[in-house]
C-alpha cells in the first residue's frame, strides 16, 4: 500500500495546460483552465503549455495555433513552451525502454472486440479492465501472432496505490483489481496518454496538476508509472465537470458552447466572470480580468459537484 504525497512547496508552484487540439476549446476546457492558471498564478508560479498532440487522427497544428491564440484572448497567458508531444516520441520510447528493462512491458494482440466482450470486467466509469489475456504468452505464440498484426504494449499493473486531491480528499486503487494492466503503446505505434503525460510532467517539473474529474481515476496508474521512471509526482486537483442543460457532459460537439462561437458574442472579460461565477469565486457573472481574480482564488470556494450550467448564461 503506497500513499504519494508532493514534497514541492508552494513557493515553487509549477502548472500547466495540456490541452489536445482536436479542436475549438469548450467551455469544460476553459474552466479547467483558468482554475489551473489562477492556481499556478496565486502561489507566485509559473505555467507551461504543451500541446498533447500523439494522435495524428484526431489533432493538427492548425488547432493548436489556433487554440494558443484563444488563450492569450481570455489572458491566461504562459511562461514556457509551447511543447509538442508528436515532437518527443525519441523521449516517450526512452521511458518505454526503461519499463521494459523492469520486465514489466508485454505485447497485447487483443482486439476491440476481445477487450469489450460481453462478461468483460467495467470499471465504476466504464472502462474496460483488462483481462490479462495476453499476459503469459510464450515468445512463441508472440512471434506467430506478430505475422499478423502487431501488438500494443501494456505495462503489468502492480499494488495499492493512493493521494489526497486538493479538492475530492483521499483517492485508492488497487490497480490489479480496478485497472488492470494498461497500455504504454497503441498497436499504431502511437504512445498512450498515460505514459506521455507522467513522462512530461516529470520532465518539465510540474508540482501541480489541476484537470476535470474524470480523469481521477487516473491518478493512481499514473503514480504507479512515476515511481518505476524514477519521477517526482506533482500534486493533484481535480475540478467539477461543467454539464448541459440536459445533464451531459460538455465537449467539442456542442459548438454553441465552443469558443468560437462565444467569441462573436461575448467579450473575453464576460466570457472570464461567467467562469469564475461557475466556479464559485464571484456572486455573480460579471466581466472580470482573469489576473482580476488571483486574489480571491480559493479551493475552499470551488463546487464539489458538477455544475449544471444555468439557464441562459451562455446565451444573448
Amino acid at each position: 500500500m503506497r500513499a504519494t504525497e508532493p514534497a514541492a512547496h508552494e513557493s515553487a508552484a509549477v502548472g500547466r495546460f495540456a490541452p489536445s487540439p482536436s479542436g475549438r476549446m469548450h467551455l469544460g476546457n476553459l474552466f479547467c483552465c483558468l482554475l489551473a492558471w489562477l492556481s499556478a498564478r496565486q502561489a507566485g508560479g509559473k505555467i507551461i503549455l504543451r500541446q498533447e498532440d500523439l494522435d495524428p487522427q484526431r489533432t493538427s497544428r492548425a488547432y493548436g495555433e489556433q487554440l494558443m491564440r484563444d488563450l492569450l484572448f481570455l489572458g491566461l497567458d504562459w511562461d514556457q513552451g509551447p511543447y509538442w508531444q508528436s515532437e518527443r516520441g525519441a523521449y516517450y520510447q526512452a521511458c518505454l525502454d526503461k519499463l521494459e528493462s523492469q520486465g514489466l512491458v508485454y505485447p497485447c494482440f487483443c482486439s476491440r472486440g476481445d477487450l469489450h466482450a460481453a462478461n468483460a470486467p467495467h470499471t465504476a466509469d466504464g472502462d474496460v479492465i483488462y483481462s490479462g489475456k495476453c499476459r503469459g504468452l510464450s515468445s512463441r505464440e508472440v512471434g506467430e501472432r506478430q505475422k499478423r498484426r502487431p501488438p500494443a504494449l501494456r505495462l503489468r499493473a502492480k499494488g495499492r496505490w493512493g493521494f489526497t486531491d486538493r479538492h475530492y480528499g483521499p483517492f485508492w486503487q488497487d490497480l490489479p483489481a480496478d485497472c488492470g494492466d494498461f497500455i504504454l503503446r497503441r498497436s499504431d505505434g502511437v504512445f498512450a496518454y498515460q505514459l506521455a503525460v507522467v513522462a512530461d510532467d516529470g520532465a518539465m517539473g510540474v508540482t501541480q496538476v489541476v484537470r476535470g474529474r474524470d480523469l481521477l481515476s487516473s491518478t493512481p496508474r499514473q503514480l504507479y508509472l512515476y515511481r518505476l521512471l524514477g519521477l517526482a509526482p506533482p500534486a493533484y486537483a481535480h475540478v467539477p465537470l461543467l454539464l448541459a442543460k440536459d445533464g451531459r457532459r460538455l465537449s467539442k460537439r456542442e459548438r454553441d458552447l465552443g469558443l468560437d462561437a462565444l467569441r462573436a458574442r461575448f467579450t473575453a472579460e464576460e466570457i472570464i466572470g461567467k467562469l469564475a461565477f461557475l466556479a464559485g469565486l464571484i456572486p455573480r457573472p460579471e466581466a472580470v480580468k482573469a489576473n482580476e481574480l488571483i486574489g480571491i482564488f480559493s479551493w475552499d470556494k470551488t463546487p464539489i459537484d458538477d455544475v449544471l450550467l444555468p439557464e441562459g448564461l451562455f446565451e444573448k
